[in-house]
């Protein structure tokens, strides 16, 4: 499996050139409705900036944006961070505020970009395999079944609770949440109801990674 790269956090930096002000923004997002947010936010507190640059992955969906920069001198070299490094999920805002001094064409592609890789490194990265955390209630008569079932499929016991029947939590690698679910359904004769109750990033052990 790919490992998962987003970025730890927020992070920012600045860097000057030809006395114009670039400030990198980085946010981890896991959706484009949070991404826009993110963006939106930094528009608002720079609203008096020459430019707001940005570029994001999340849920699938890619955006980039020269914000009135020459075409292809901002959001595409500040996309291009995101793909050298490999990072999902991420967003970039760059603010620009001019100063005076025309950088031309490929001095912007280095400034933006410079500044990006700036912010990524402060935000840090952090690199994992996505992982999600089920619950399921079952009778004991199937649980022996289960655990087998469980155990085959490399799952993570988190909590186990025995009353008038079994409530398992357990972890899976995402990539294998459908087939353990469909399973588990099938070994129940559809009677285990399964629940989705947390999603992490993890090792190969299925432990979370460090944050």
């Amino acid at each position: 499996m790919v490992p998962y790269r987003t970025v730890a956090g927020r992070g920012q930096a600045e860097i000057v050139i030809r006395k114009s002000r670039f400030i990198a923004n980085v946010a981890p997002v896991t959706s484009e409705a949070e991404a826009w947010a993110f963006i939106n936010a930094i528009r608002t507190e720079h609203k008096e900036a020459t430019h707001n640059c940005f570029a994001f992955t999340a849920g699938g969906v890619q955006r980039m944006s020269d914000d009135g920069e020459p075409s292809g001198t901002a959001g595409r070299p500040i996309f291009e961070v995101l793909e050298k490094q490999g990072l999902s999920d991420t967003a970039i805002v760059v603010t620009r505020y001019f100063g005076g001094i025309l950088l031309g064409a490929g001095g912007l592609v280095r400034a933006y970009n410079q500044a990006a890789v700036a912010g990524v490194e402060a935000a840090g990265v952090t690199e994992g395999i996505p992982a999600v955390d089920l619950r399921i209630r079952i009778d004991y008569a199937l649980l022996g079944k289960v655990q087998y079932l469980l155990q085959q499929r490399g799952a993570l016991t988190l909590d186990s609770q025995f009353g008038e029947a079994v409530v398992l939590d357990f972890r899976v690698r995402a990539a294998d949440q459908a087939t353990v679910t469909a399973e588990l359904q099938e070994a129940s004769a559809g009677r285990i109801e399964v629940e989705e109750i947390g999603t992490v990033l993890v090792g190969p052990d299925l432990r979370p990674i460090h944050r």
